[in-house]
């Protein structure tokens, strides 16, 4: 039997303009979608729960605002309860732009468009296809996937669901406690309880307690190199690397870029970016990192991923990379954009609980896991403050620890307002946590209040960490000028009394991203002295491309 297709709801009270908008979704999407109609806002609620109970699925309402007895965005309001992952876009007149402004706040309206959209080739299909897109990324028919069945504390099989979801792979997971098809499977393939996690790929391949290469090879993830030479090497795949790829493929250059975990980096566990340019309604940072993904793919990059680079070193006008897997590839110019990693938290037993209810960054694929359960994050940044946010969805309560006694030091002011506003969210500040709890998982933690040393011991069903952050420079050579904290340095923080620093090569001083080796390029968070920001990274390595080409043009 054939799936059923996702279905696009318009709805408007206009039947000349009804009439109008189904003809122009027929024409465009009548081959991968079911358009249905509604006159009304009751009449397409009505619509939608038939829609439910057949268990058929919504991809996109298109709702005008100027309704009577309901407008559009009181529509929207009760269809999203039905349907909240279908995106949203509002039909407004050119009066009706305050309203639509607030529907972005009140239901997170995705888009708006304003009445006459002709043509549509031009002001309704490019918005409808990337929203669209949008929803299929995060789509998961009922069709017989990966699937993945642990325990739900099993800290490898947390690697493994955290590992597919950043690399855009879908999955579904089963827990042996909770969901009877996990025992009914393990019953039936006769596989041992004692062997979890599993894996079970689409083809009935059973993996039992995978390693992270086996999953990546199973799945199809390129990890090793089409080419030993490229005129441009990118090492580490976040907003940065992925920008520097993007530019640099577009302009013709032979790239490779070299990611150990996922694309996004620590962006691509953000759970919201609500200050990106261009977003009014944010994106999350998977989102983006497929967005990247998907363009430099187009432009022709070799993206490796899961792969790790293990040493550089220099052999004349080339920088030679040596891979975790023994591969080694030449390149012209290096841009290392490599982030950071959150600092472990030292304390006694947390080891033995992490990927059990302690967890480095938002590891998002665990929030359902939090549900109605307390949880704690450590951390006064952007990334901790999202991560409150969207984990006060699920559980029962959000406390953020902060050691300093201000959040607004460290974190955007438009996050500090919302977690002031939301009652599911608490702040301790000069804070700090001292011990946890718990057998095979957490259970509790111990925190400590620096100025008045009071200890207390709370219970806690997870433990979000965003402390610090370490550079993955270990790799580099001497040659390669690192801060006292192992950033590296690049333009005129290496000059000295106006000279370039010993050792130099270059006929010119190093550029304003350039590193002590000529050709060695460093943008991002890695970078000494760069601005820890999504959109920062993202301009640095767009421009790194520049100077890449002006070193080309003197080596080659």
């Amino acid at each position: 039997m054939a799936s059923k297709k996702p279905v696009i709801l318009t709805v408007d009270d206009d039947l000349s303009v009804l009439n109008a908008v189904v003809r122009d979704l027929r024409r465009r999407y009548a081959e991968q979608y079911r358009i249905v109609r509604a006159d009304s806002g009751a009449a397409a609620l009505a619509a939608l729960r038939e829609l439910k109970q057949r268990n058929e699925v919504v991809a996109l309402f298109l709702a005008d605002q100027r309704m009577p007895q309901m407008s559009g965005t009181e529509f929207l309001a009760q269809a999203i309860l039905l349907y909240p992952d279908a995106r949203r876009v509002l039909l407004t007149a050119y009066a009706d732009t305050d309203a639509a402004i607030q529907a972005i706040n009140q239901v997170a309206v995705n888009y708006y468009l304003l009445k006459p959209w002709d043509p549509p080739e031009e002001k309704l299909y490019p918005v409808l296809d990337d929203l669209l897109d949008d929803w299929l990324a995060d789509y998961r028919p009922p069709f017989e996937g990966i699937r993945v069945i642990a325990h739900r504390w099993s800290a490898q099989a947390h690697q493994i669901k955290d590992f597919l979801a950043r690399n855009q792979v879908p999955y579904l997971y089963l827990d042996v406690e909770r969901d009877s098809q996990a025992r009914e499977l393990l019953a039936q393939l006769h596989l041992n309880p004692e062997q979890l996690p599993y894996v079970i790929l689409d083809d009935g391949t059973v993996l039992p307690a995978p390693s992270i290469t086996d999953v990546a090879n199973r799945v199809g993830l390129q990890t090793r190199a089409a080419h030993n030479y490229y005129e441009l090497a990118i090492v580490g795949g976040g907003p940065a690397g992925l920008a520097a790829a993007v530019y640099g493929a577009s302009e013709g250059l032979r790239t490779v870029l070299i990611e150990r975990e996922a694309p996004g980096g620590q962006a691509g566990t953000s759970s919201r970016i609500e200050n990106y340019l261009g977003f009014p309604s944010g994106l999350s940072g998977s989102e983006l990192a497929r967005r990247a993904v998907a363009q430099a793919r187009r432009f022709g990059v070799d993206i490796l991923a899961p792969q790790e680079v293990c040493s550089m070193r220099i052999e004349g006008q080339y920088r030679i990379l040596q891979l975790a897997d023994g591969q080694e590839i030449a390149c012209h110019a290096l841009i290392v954009a490599v982030g950071l990693s959150y600092r472990k938290l030292e304390v006694p037993g947390i080891e033995a609980l992490t990927g059990a209810g302690v967890y480095y960054g938002a590891s998002l694929t665990e929030a359902v896991s939090c549900q109605d359960n307390p949880v704690f994050i450590i951390g006064a940044g952007n990334s901790a403050g999202q991560a409150a946010i969207y984990l006060a969805q699920y559980a029962a309560h959000v406390t953020l620890i902060v050691r300093g006694d201000d959040l607004g030091k460290s974190m955007s002011h438009y996050l500090i307002e919302r977690i002031e506003q939301s009652p599911q969210i608490s702040v301790r500040l000069e804070s700090e946590v001292i011990g946890v709890q718990g057998t095979d998982h957490l259970e509790a933690i111990t925190l400590h209040h620096r100025r008045t040393t009071a200890t207390e011991t709370l219970p806690a069903s997870g433990l979000f960490i965003f402390i610090g952050a370490m550079p993955h420079t270990e790799w580099l050579p001497p040659q390669v000028v690192r801060d006292e904290r192992g950033f590296v340095q690049t333009g005129t923080h290496l000059l000295h009394e106006g000279k370039p620093p010993k050792g130099w090569t270059g006929e010119h001083h190093p550029s304003l991203l350039e590193s002590s080796v000529p050709g060695v390029f460093v943008v991002g968070d890695v970078r000494s002295g760069s601005i820890k920001r999504v959109a920062s990274a993202v301009g640095e390595g767009s421009i790194a491309v520049q100077f890449v080409h002006q070193y080309l043009s003197k080596v080659r």
